[in-house]
């Protein structure tokens, strides 16, 4: 799981930015980490978006309940 992280963030991240500064890096890294965490759809959700999967939990009468695919 960690070389897959870390064989996306080189490949869609680092590899795509030239950095001018130190600070400017913290805000790239920083933007690319919140959308891969918060924003992409992730497999392990069914395909849903963390922030849409939170809602459906929030809003699922039954909090055990699982996802199906």
């Amino acid at each position: 799981m960690v070389e897959s992280f870390n064989g996306k963030f080189r490949d869609k991240c680092l590899s795509m930015e030239w950095f001018r500064s130190r600070t400017e890096a913290k805000v790239v890294i920083e933007d690319w980490r919140r959308t891969y965490n918060e924003v992409r759809p992730h497999s392990s959700l069914g395909k849903m978006t963390p922030m849409a999967f939170a809602q459906m939990v929030g809003n699922n009468s039954n909090p055990g309940a699982t996802l199906k695919n």
